[in-house]
C-alpha cells in the first residue's frame, strides 16, 4: 500500500508566516493527484513536506499507513522529479538512471536489467551511451523520470516536471507521463500552476490558494460543481464571467439585460426557488455563450464588442456586458484587456462579428453557475 494520508498539516516559518493551513485530505493507492494553484499558494511546500525537504509544523503524515513526520527522506520509499533536470553532465544516460540502485549497492545484473527495462519503457534504448549534453528537453525528462521510475518507489513526487519545455513538447511530454502513471500505477503526486495540465493529467485535482485547500474533486466535478468563486474562475480557460446580478423568480438581470432561467437550474439549485430581489453572483463559462446568430437561445443579452480573436477553430470575442465584475481572488484567473468589465465568449468561426458591433449572444442559461455574494460559495 502507497497511499499518502495528510491530517491537519501546518507549516509555519518563523513566527509569522502560515504557508499552510490545515491541509487533510487522502491520496490513494496508485492515483494521480495533482496540486494546483498560482504561484505562492503552498503547492510545492506541500510536495516537500511528502518528501520530508520540509519539516511540519504540527499535524501528521503518513505514507502506506506508517507516520513519516520525522522519517529522513530517504527512508520514504518515495522518488522526485523535478523542474531541473539535475542530471549529472558528465555520466550517460544509462549512468544517470543507475545511480541510485549503485548507491542502493544493488548487484550489477539487477542495475543492467533495471536500466534496460526503465530504457525500453521510455523509449531510451538508442540513447543509453549519450550524455545529458546531447539530449533534447524532452529527453532529458524522460532521463530525470527514468532515474526515479527504476528505483520502483511506493510514490512518485513531481514538482513542475515540464515548465523548461516549450508548448508542443509539454503537450506530448503531459500525455506520456499520464500513461507511463496508469501503467505503472504507481501513486503520483504532480505539482503545477497549469490547469490545463492539472486538468488533463489528473485523477483528481487538489485547488489552492493562499496555503489554504480550496476544493479536491476530479476535473469534472471541479468544471461543473466548483465549490466557490475562486476555484470557478481558475478551472477552465478562458477563465469562467463572473458579474454580480440580481434573480427575482426566475428572471436574472444581468446589467440592463433580462432572461429567464430554465426551471431545471432551480431542480439541482433548490435553494434559489422563491428567489425574490436576491443578490447573486453568476458565472458563465466562455464555451456557453455563443453568436446567437448562428445558435439562437431563449436566453439573450446584447453586448457592444471590444475586440476579437479570430484564432481559426474559434473566435475569442470579448463583450462589454454592462455589469459590476467580480474579482475572482487571482489576477491570473480573469481576462485584463483594459476594460474590467470585459467578458469572454468563444464564438463560432462563422460568426461575423466584429469590434464595434452590438453582439446578440446566447447563453446557455443550464450552465448558469450560482455563488453567495458575501461568502463566494457555490449556491445550490
Amino acid at each position: 500500500m502507497s497511499a499518502i494520508e495528510l491530517h491537519t498539516i501546518n507549516k509555519v516559518y518563523g513566527n509569522s508566516f502560515h504557508a499552510l493551513h490545515d491541509l487533510s485530505f487522502d491520496i490513494r493507492d496508485g492515483e494521480f493527484m495533482v496540486f494546483v494553484g498560482p504561484s505562492g499558494c503552498g503547492k510545492s511546500t506541500a510536495l516537500r513536506m511528502i518528501a520530508g525537504l520540509e519539516s511540519i509544523t504540527s499535524g501528521e503524515l503518513r505514507i502506506g499507513g506508517r507516520l513519516v513526520n520525522d522519517v529522513d527522506p530517504k527512508d520514504r520509499d518515495i522518488a522526485m522529479v523535478f523542474q531541473s533536470y539535475a542530471l549529472y553532465p558528465h555520466k550517460s544516460v544509462r549512468e544517470n538512471i543507475a545511480f541510485p540502485l549503485h548507491m542502493a549497492g544493488l548487484p550489477k545484473a539487477e542495475i543492467a536489467s533495471r536500466v534496460d527495462e526503465v530504457a525500453r519503457t521510455l523509449e531510451l534504448t538508442t540513447l543509453l551511451d549519450r550524455r545529458p549534453a546531447l539530449l533534447s528537453g524532452g529527453q532529458r525528462q524522460r532521463v530525470a523520470m527514468g532515474r526515479a521510475i527504476v528505483r520502483k518507489p511506493a510514490a512518485f513526487l513531481m514538482d513542475e516536471p515540464l515548465s523548461n519545455l516549450d508548448a508542443k513538447l509539454r503537450v506530448q511530454m503531459r500525455a506520456e507521463i499520464a500513461s507511463l502513471q496508469r501503467k505503472l500505477n504507481v501513486t503520483t503526486v504532480y505539482v503545477t500552476h497549469d490547469q490545463v495540465e492539472a486538468m488533463t493529467m489528473g485523477d483528481r485535482v487538489a485547488v489552492m490558494k493562499g496555503g489554504v485547500l480550496q476544493q479536491v474533486d476530479t476535473p469534472q466535478n471541479l468544471y461543473k460543481r466548483p465549490d466557490n468563486v475562486f476555484v470557478a474562475a481558475f478551472i477552465g480557460s478562458p477563465s469562467m464571467n463572473l458579474y454580480e446580478a440580481v434573480l427575482n423568480g426566475r428572471t436574472l438581470t444581468l446589467g440592463s439585460n433580462n432572461f429567464e432561467v430554465p426551471e431545471r437550474v432551480f431542480e439541482y439549485r433548490p435553494s434559489l426557488n422563491g428567489a425574490s430581489h436576491r443578490q447573486v453572483i453568476v458565472g458563465i463559462r466562455p464555451e456557453h455563450m455563443n453568436d446567437a446568430a448562428i445558435r439562437p437561445s431563449s436566453a439573450e443579452i446584447s453586448a457592444p464588442v471590444t475586440l476579437v480573436e479570430a484564432l481559426g477553430s474559434e473566435s475569442m470575442v470579448h463583450l462589454n456586458i454592462g455589469a459590476p465584475w467580480v474579482d475572482a481572488g487571482d489576477p491570473d484567473a480573469v481576462a485584463d484587456i483594459g476594460d474590467e468589465r470585459a467578458a469572454v465568449a468563444r464564438f463560432s468561426p462563422k460568426s461575423t462579428v466584429r469590434a464595434g458591433d452590438i453582439a446578440r449572444v446566447a447563453v446557455d442559461a443550464e450552465e448558469l453557475h450560482f455563488f453567495e455574494p458575501v461568502t463566494r460559495t457555490s449556491i445550490w
